[in-house]
């Protein structure tokens, strides 16, 4: 599938990509707001592709099993309603009109819409989001039988939403989609645990988020900071805790373009857009990212970077 070039005021959003969809895998897009709604905008115009968009609302008079009724004579599903009430798990809830069901239900329900389409290809915005966790179990579930049958992307600004259900979840920047390094926690443990392992050049930054290590290139990160002794990684206005401190994230990143700019501070070089002076012996480093991101310059490290940069 092609996504074509996307720019606003002359700047480019989203650069021109091909993504490979296919039966068997969900895949998830991890991004800004403005790059899903602009992704978003292409995909309406095609034919092959059914858009479940976030907070879309339903029929709030009907009841539930009035709802599935009409979702099953609109698209000639075979399944009779009193078998997706008892695959949806809402047998209970049945007789209940959807004005009076709990948020997060309202949510399923209009997600079940999916289930439904007739399209090759199913695009989910943000599915997830404001779901109670029972209803995310289900959902997922039956987005794990749908996709041997259809192809399905998530899109979403909130990488753990990605984490649920994805089995490949890319980033998008201005620079183009970045394939997520995911593995289970317990997995990368035992992975450690291998003999010969010291020896392995390390070439990624493991991080963590909920129960998930996430692997990211170097060139991924925009800087690093450390908060009460902790390691936090900062990519694409996201954060991640890492178990290395900031030495060893030094060490390991020095050939990689990064700079101990402060003592609680490393900074990728190659995302520095200004060197901001507010005084005499306070500096600032001002970085080219989605979000207005300012780190501060230890004054003793000054005439080092100067020296790194030419400047």
């Amino acid at each position: 599938m092609n996504i074509r070039e996307m720019s606003v005021n002359g700047q480019r959003i989203i650069p021109p990509l091909e993504l490979n969809m296919e039966k068997g895998i969900i895949l998830g897009i991890q991004t800004n707001v403005q790059r899903k709604k602009m992704l978003l905008a292409q995909f309406a115009e095609r034919q092959d592709m059914y858009l479940s968009l976030a907070e879309q609302g339903e029929y709030t008079r009907l009841t539930v099993e009035e709802l599935l009724r009409f979702m099953k004579s609109l698209s000639g599903h075979g399944q009779p309603v009193r078998s997706m009430l008892q695959l949806f798990q809402l047998g209970e809830y049945r007789k209940v009109k959807i004005a009076d069901l709990p948020a997060s239900k309202k949510i399923y329900l209009s997600l079940l819409r999916v289930y439904y389409a007739q399209q090759p290809a199913i695009i989910l915005e943000e599915p997830y989001f404001q779901l109670e966790e029972p209803d995310q179990l289900a959902f997922k579930r039956l987005l794990e039988e749908l996709v041997e049958e259809k192809q399905i992307l998530i899109l979403t600004a909130n990488l753990e939403d990605a984490l649920i259900s994805c089995d490949t979840v890319y980033r998008l920047d201005e620079a183009g989609l970045h394939l997520l390094d995911i593995t289970d926690a317990e997995d990368e443990m035992e992975a450690l645990d291998e003999p010969g392992e010291a020896e392995f050049k390390i070439q990624k930054i493991p991080t963590k988020k909920n129960d998930k290590t996430i692997l990211f290139n170097p060139p991924e990160i925009d800087y690093i900071e450390s908060i009460n002794s902790s390691a936090v990684v900062h990519v694409a206005g996201e954060t991640y805790v890492c178990a290395l401190t900031l030495a060893e994230l030094e060490e390991r990143l020095q050939h990689y373009g990064f700079f101990r700019c402060h003592r609680s501070y490393i900074v990728n070089l190659q995302k520095v857009r200004e060197l901001i002076t507010w005084t005499k012996n306070s500096y600032s480093l001002r970085l080219t990212t989605g979000k207005d991101s300012v780190v501060p310059l230890s004054r003793t490290k000054l005439a080092e970077l100067k020296s790194l940069l030419n400047i």
